[in-house]
């Protein structure tokens, strides 16, 4: 039995994300809210929200004990990339590719 949270398009790169998931993959859910809560990155608070939405599933759609769940697989996939275009020197202009992530928690019962 497990229980999954994702969240979709948001403006981080996906290889951003994927060092912050690189920490609480495998811990308790317990575990993992207090390692986020003191990360100093930009991707830790959506993925903190997210894990709490993935334990708030697994207690109340899928029954589950609270106090047992871990972190069985976190990780980001790219979404799509948002094109600009950035003046630079002699009239020419360079890409600039804003990046967006699809993040997935999913927490299972020990």
């Amino acid at each position: 039995m497990e229980a999954k949270a994702t969240l979709r398009y948001i403006r981080i790169s996906p290889r951003k994300v994927s060092i912050v998931c690189d920490q609480i993959r495998g811990k308790s859910v317990k575990d993992a809210e207090a390692i986020l809560a003191l990360i100093p990155k930009a991707a830790s608070d959506p993925l903190a929200k997210l894990v709490h939405s993935a334990a708030a599933n697994a207690e109340n759609n899928h029954g589950m004990d609270p106090e047992k769940l871990y972190v069985a697989e976190v990780y980001a996939t790219p979404g799509p990339i948002i094109k600009r275009f950035r003046p630079v020197s002699k009239g020419r202009a360079h890409h600039i590719m804003k990046r967006t992530s699809h993040m997935t928690v999913v927490v299972k019962e020990r």
